[in-house]
């Protein structure tokens, strides 16, 4: 199903395909988003759903197509006027993005996780602190009042000394999205974030998310089971099917009345679970 035309998206797939070995993940995948849109992405287990948030992250490299953030390419060599390079004696065949062009887009992105990735041995302030540090060169101190507004953000101002092993579930998936903040992304990837939580913690963190939705121009996609969150928290929502958007459209629409039959299956099983 072809994506709605954006005039400028802040990110864009084009024709992107991702395989491991025979099985094809994403199959000729193309999705544009614009600025500040909230993407939904929903489907069945092995439809390409988490592996589409890996290789915008890079965690994946793609077999062919290309990625787009704000403007530069994610996945090949930009020249000195824009225009993306070519090598020299290959069918016009395009350089890949070397790894310091990678590291400088993908510093507009950052991505909550399903298990939260914290340093078991830093405090949750610390955690909050260390990539600013390490990867921005952001001075200490700077570091230090930045990671407490965050996590006071998202209702730890109290927590800012304790341990991981010291915070439930919920608080160190909270913890994990001050920590994708602190890089100041454009745009935000959550990969079923509450799935690994027990359902009284699910809502703390889907709390967290809304806030960050209504008060914050951030561009978000987010892979979910949670369906009713989606339909509250979207403006589009994707249903990935084989690698590809099978269908999509507005939360009403897709939950309400949605056109393709596999739509509905998905849905009605979802609903039959719950």
């Amino acid at each position: 199903m072809p994506t709605p035309a954006l005039a400028q998206p802040i990110v864009s797939f084009k024709d992107v395909t991702k395989r491991y070995g025979n099985f094809t993940v994403l199959d000729g995948l193309n999705l544009n988003v614009a600025p500040g849109e909230k993407v939904a992405i929903i489907g069945p287990s092995g439809s390409g759903k988490s592996t589409l948030l890996r290789v915008l992250m890079t965690l994946e490299g793609i077999d062919q197509g290309m990625i787009e953030v704000d403007g530069d390419s994610l996945t090949h060599m930009p020249g000195r006027n824009g225009a993306l390079v070519a090598a020299s004696g290959r069918n016009g065949a395009l350089v890949a993005a070397s790894e310091r062009h990678v590291r400088k887009v993908r510093a507009k992105i950052g991505m909550v996780f399903q298990s939260f990735n914290l340093f078991p041995h830093m405090s949750a302030l610390q955690n909050v602190i260390e990539a600013p540090v390490q990867v921005l060169g952001v001075k200490p101190a700077e570091a230090r009042e930045r990671a407490a507004e965050l996590l006071e953000m998202v209702g730890l101002g109290n927590k800012f000394e304790h341990y991981p092993s010291q915070l439930s579930g919920g608080q160190q998936q909270r913890v994990a999205i001050a920590r994708a903040l602190a890089m100041r992304p454009k745009v935000m990837l959550f990969d079923e974030v509450t799935s690994a939580l027990d359902p009284e913690l699910c809502g703390e963190v889907l709390n967290v998310i809304r806030r960050l939705g209504s008060e914050h121009n951030l561009t978000m996609l987010m892979v979910t089971h949670q369906m009713g969150f989606a339909r509250e928290f979207a403006d589009r929502v994707c249903f990935f099917y084989k690698g590809q958007i099978h269908e999509q459209g507005t939360p009403a629409q897709i939950f309400e009345n949605p056109q393709q039959e596999r739509t509905r299956a998905f849905l009605s099983a979802v609903r039959e679970a719950n």
